[in-house]
């Protein structure tokens, strides 16, 4: 809740008038509690979770043909059966996990810092405190994922995530709910290192989830914005992980390829590149040799 009843209050503090963008801020915030604008969060993420993977839906019923050519495992396609029974898997799991989750965290948000207070941040600092928080996200989340491709704690726990070894965009949170906990820290860890307004924790919730979603959707669609993002990983390099299954040792980043790269966990994925590229390049060539020049597209690159 500001500390401000009016927004003559609030300009007399800052020192200046306030601008739109903190003028909607003051008459949506002023009698509203902080515990409230942080519950927000339980809002955000089910309408995440429940709108944006039918992106990907739409784009198979309607222009099935057009995205063909960039379904990373063409050979697998799930019933709408299924893709309905994962919903509510992951229903089940934001109702009974991540909303309490969400419920009862507030004090160590509130302990961090993350503030609701005007002014509101600049363009930039919103910009540079995601950037770091997707860094300590990302690097923290490779090391859990590696533990969690351990014996033990693939069996106990990570397998549930695996059972979808093509995955869909639903499947992004489709985990056992200790692992739905266990993932929550690096999440936690940037907004407690670097804290923020809420604002910025509301699109660095939302903005790791819809990548997350992007990531298992099973395409990988050149017209990605993420493309873009140095050492961005994408869908293509984690549904190579997913293909290999619970034996995979490797693209265990979440967001970047940095840590894989660095620590060797990359090398059956860059292999497999290759490999592809080589088959790719001697079809050519063979069929040059014939004088023949196919029609070569995206799917020319994917594995069965």
């Amino acid at each position: 809740m500001l500390s401000y009843t009016t927004i003559q209050e609030a300009e007399a503090a800052l020192g200046r008038p306030l601008t739109a963008a903190e003028t909607l801020w003051f008459n949506y915030t002023a009698t509203r509690s902080d515990y409230f604008l942080y519950c927000h969060n339980i809002l955000f993420l089910f309408l995440i979770f429940s709108i944006f993977p039918y992106y990907y839906l739409f784009l198979e019923f309607f222009f099935s043909n057009s995205i063909k050519p960039y379904k990373i495992q063409p050979k697998v396609k799930l019933s709408f059966c299924d893709t309905l029974g994962c919903y509510k898997y992951v229903m089940r799991m934001f109702f009974l996990v991540v909303g309490p989750l969400q419920l009862v965290s507030y004090p160590s948000v509130k302990m961090i810092g993350i503030r609701t207070s005007l002014p509101l941040p600049s363009m930039w600092e919103i910009v540079a405190q995601l950037g770091v928080y997707f860094i300590i996200e990302d690097y923290t989340n490779y090391w859990i994922h590696r533990f969690l491709h351990c014996k033990w704690g693939y069996e106990k726990i990570h397998r549930v995530h695996h059972e979808y070894t093509a995955p869909v965009g639903f499947a992004a949170t489709y985990a056992h709910w200790v692992e739905i906990l266990i993932l929550g820290i690096p999440s936690f860890l940037g907004p407690a290192i670097v804290p923020g307004h809420m604002i910025t924790f509301w699109l660095w919730i939302g903005l790791r989830q819809i990548e997350a979603i992007e990531t298992h959707s099973g395409y990988d669609f050149p017209w990605t914005p993420t493309k873009y993002i140095p050492f961005y990983g994408g869908a293509d390099y984690h549904d190579y992980h997913h293909y290999v299954g619970g034996q995979s040792q490797g693209n265990f980043a979440s967001v970047f390829t940095y840590c894989d790269y660095i620590y060797g966990t990359d090398k059956g994925f860059r292999y497999q590149k290759k490999v592809i590229q080589q088959l790719w390049e001697g079809q050519i060539y063979n069929q040059e040799e014939n004088q023949v020049l196919p029609n070569i597209t995206a799917k020319d690159h994917k594995l069965d």
